[in-house]
């Protein structure tokens, strides 16, 4: 499930994140071309990144929609499957803010994930006893499931996915994603950050 921690926005906001994400590309990509045209002593490795994450873009929002087309049958989408997900891979039921934590994602997305998960049956809640408002997340048999169904459908997707491609060049995307991911998350705590 790990390739799901890109999608944070629940179905309802797909088209606004995938706007806000090409408009982003776009701004990204006429940056890229004033710089490279002006020699701005950008690094070559910049240039590259630059180009990296425009395809990045592109590549969730793509890895996003065809989540969502694999899973709608089962009355999913990519989002709630990375959520039901989370809850499966939790050692015990955790709260909202807890589980969007483990994502890496907002609390408020995640909340709305939740929401539309409880009112078709996919998750409960249950009193937590360290927290009165903060209801532990828990997975129905209805949910249970929807996200084995999901997780039956993932095999032959992933093996379509990455036929042609080398394993070793697999992991070294994912050493790089989450070199970037490491150096993004500690940013708010860097000073060392460009502005």
């Amino acid at each position: 499930m790990s390739f799901f921690r890109w999608w944070v926005a629940d179905q309802e906001h797909h088209d606004a994140i995938t706007t806000s994400c090409c408009q982003f590309g776009l701004i990204a990509h006429q940056w890229q071309n004033s710089w490279m045209k002006n020699d701005s002593g950008i690094a070559p490795a910049a240039a590259a990144m630059s180009e990296t994450v425009l395809a990045l873009f592109h590549a969730s929002s793509s890895l996003m929609a065809a989540g969502d087309r694999l899973v709608a049958p089962l009355g999913l989408t990519s989002s709630r499957w990375q959520v039901l997900g989370t809850i499966v891979a939790a050692e015990r039921p955790q709260p909202v803010a807890w589980l969007a934590r483990d994502m890496g994602a907002n609390r408020q997305n995640i909340q709305r994930v939740v929401n539309d998960l409880m009112r078709e049956g996919f998750v409960a809640t249950a009193p937590n006893p360290h927290h009165r408002r903060a209801s532990l997340v828990l997975l129905t048999d209805k949910g249970r499931e929807a996200f084995d169904r999901a997780m039956a459908l993932n095999g032959p997707w992933m093996n379509w996915l990455t036929s042609g491609i080398q394993v070793e060049d697999i992991h070294a995307m994912q050493r790089v994603l989450n070199s970037l991911r490491a150096r993004l998350d500690s940013e708010t705590s860097s000073s060392d950050v460009v502005a």
